[in-house]
């Protein structure tokens, strides 16, 4: 068994999963103070599409035996990180988002991305 196979148990212990996790409960939270006209346009469309990136990655982690549908659900996560990235940037442009906040989203999202990338190169089912 390799290191890695012994320290990976879960979803909960990718890195990548955290962090996508983290990242959509705190556009959840920043999401709260968009106009309530935003609701079921901007608001609705931002927090799916970032929950999307944790499910994305879970729901490959339960297809892992088979290595092309993990890594094809990783691919799916960063679509739906890119996405995420987008409906941002329209908050910032409106005026939703300050620029400490929104600085702070990119630097998160564009981690994020790097790590999904990473872990989708490195993938080897054992």
């Amino acid at each position: 068994m390799s290191k890695i196979e012994i320290m990976i148990k879960t979803v909960f212990d990718l890195e990548v999963f955290k962090l996508s996790y983290d990242l959509a409960m705190e556009i959840f939270r920043i999401t709260r103070s968009f106009p309530k006209e935003e609701r079921f346009s901007l608001t609705d469309q931002v927090v799916r599409s970032s929950r999307s990136i944790a499910a994305n990655i879970a729901e490959g982690w339960g297809k892992r035996t088979y290595e092309n549908e993990f890594k094809r659900h990783l691919v799916y996560g960063m679509g739906s990180l890119e996405e995420t990235k987008v409906w941002m940037y329209f908050a910032k442009d409106c005026g939703y988002l300050g620029h400490d906040t929104f600085v702070s989203f990119e630097k998160k999202t564009d981690e994020l991305g790097a790590r999904i990338y990473k872990l989708y190169e490195n993938w080897k089912t054992f």
